[in-house]
């Protein structure tokens, strides 16, 4: 089995200009195939919303159904770097209430 994808290999490909392929998936069997075929990148995106749910927007999308879809996707994938869209109003909307992840400079 082919090592997993990380962040930093994800960091050093743009760096260097290599193309990062990515692609979205809602399910097993899609997270699968992009998986197999070597996909850098696998993203579980709220867009789940429209393209699966049939909604006009990305606004009903619960953070449920994102995990739930999200669970599809991980399961499927054994290589690919895993990112999830987090749902409208799922995190803190004010800059002064968001926690940076490095302190400032």
């Amino acid at each position: 089995m082919e090592q997993k994808v990380t962040v930093p290999e994800i960091v050093k490909a743009k760096a260097t200009g290599r193309p990062i392929v990515a692609l979205t998936a809602y399910d097993y069997p899609f997270a699968r195939i992009a998986d197999e075929a070597g996909v850098d990148l696998i993203l579980v995106g709220d867009s789940l919303g429209m393209v699966v749910q049939g909604f006009d927007t990305t606004l009903p999308v619960t953070m449920d159904e994102m995990v739930y879809h999200t669970r599809m996707v991980a399961r499927a994938r054994r290589r690919a770097l895993l990112v999830a869209d987090l749902p409208f109003l799922s995190y803190q909307v004010e800059p002064d209430r968001a926690r940076s992840p490095t302190p400032a400079a």
